[in-house]
């Protein structure tokens, strides 16, 4: 296993530059996700560190190596590819232990080491199996394997689980967190899904236009999130924005276009007339409050367990999740809170948290 540090790296594609000086440390058997949309560069990033794209600027290391200039094949990394790319005239076990091959591995220890792999898996009964006789999930666990029996440094994950259907994609999700805690190897995660970066990282990185937005543990991104970007990327369903002016009278409000005010924490380093942006997780606002906000309900989406629905406040969607079953009904007015301590305030124009 090995640390990843990047130092200022940068790419450019002629004048275009797609990543700008980033700095990240990745350490030894740590699991972080490049998360962000489509674009951003966390791709490329992901394909930096595997060495299959050159580095306009800055430097990578593996381990304390400088490996700017180092074959892939050279870097003892492993990457996982969203298509599985398995031989199709193979079975399991050659597909898994090909590398091995190549590399002129005794056949005892090829063996051995797939074995190993396909236990952890659950593939020791498909070996003998060619990939067409595989579902995609198995056919998936058949590519990580392949980079498992490599015992490498570090493994790279370049959306793995894009192409499966959505019940399969959670339980992937549940093998690939579950294999990291057996391994412990430091792994680098390329995914757009949050709720992937979410629910499996140690540590999320967040992009955007080629610019780290903002690094850190999962909830401590969903609790405070560094800027507007962050704030409505991180979370599902994402958090409303409701642009309003400061008046600090008795108490902190925001003054909502409509007129209507919401309480705001004290403290916060404004005057008068400062525009701002009040974020409103959906889960934090509480209904059919004595004195709160007015809204209309448009759409109720039943859960079950929970019931989302949308409303309109001051000409604004508001989205609201609420445990159990309220008897909320399109075309109904309802009142809306919040605790001033649930809620993330914005500088209006640069979108940084205050």
């Amino acid at each position: 296993m090995a640390s990843v540090t990047l130092s200022k790296v940068r790419k450019n594609y002629g004048v275009v530059q797609v990543l700008q000086e980033v700095d990240l440390s990745i350490g030894d058997g740590e699991f972080v996700v490049l998360v962000g949309p489509s674009g951003c560069g966390k791709s490329t990033l992901l394909r930096m560190i595997a060495g299959l794209e050159e580095v306009s600027g800055g430097e990578i290391r593996i381990g304390e190596r400088v490996v700017n200039d180092v074959a892939p094949k050279d870097r003892d990394i492993a990457m996982v590819f969203q298509s599985y790319a398995l031989y199709p005239h193979m079975d399991v076990g050659k597909n898994m232990g090909f590398s091995l091959m190549l590399k002129k591995i005794e056949k005892s220890a090829i063996a051995s080491r797939v074995d190993s792999a396909a236990k952890r898996l659950g593939l020791n009964s498909y070996l003998e199996r060619l990939p067409r006789q595989l579902s995609g999930g198995q056919r998936q666990r058949v590519a990580m394997g392949r980079a498992i029996v490599r015992d490498p440094k570090v493994f790279l994950f370049d959306e793995p689980l894009s192409n499966l259907d959505a019940k399969l994609r959670v339980h992937m999700r549940a093998e690939v967190k579950a294999l990291h805690q057996q391994l412990r190897t430091t792994s680098v995660y390329v995914t757009h899904d949050q709720i992937e970066a979410m629910t499996m990282a140690d540590r999320i990185v967040v992009m955007n236009d080629g610019v780290v937005q903002q690094v850190g543990a999962p909830l401590e991104l969903y609790d405070r999130p560094a800027n507007l970007f962050v704030a409505g990327f991180i979370g599902s369903p994402g958090m409303n924005f409701l642009p309003a002016t400061f008046a600090k009278g008795g108490k902190a409000d925001a003054v909502l276009s409509d007129g209507q005010k919401l309480r705001l924490p004290d403290g916060l380093p404004l005057k008068d007339g400062d525009r701002i942006t009040v974020g409103l997780r959906p889960e934090h606002i509480k209904l059919d409050a004595e004195d709160g906000l007015r809204a209309e309900v448009e759409v109720v989406e039943p859960l079950g367990l929970s019931t989302q629905f949308y409303a309109k406040l001051a000409g604004l969607d508001l989205c609201v999740f609420a445990m159990g079953r309220p008897t909320v009904k399109p075309g109904e007015s309802v009142t809306l809170s919040a605790d001033p301590a649930a809620l993330h305030i914005f500088d209006l124009e640069s979108g940084n948290r205050l």
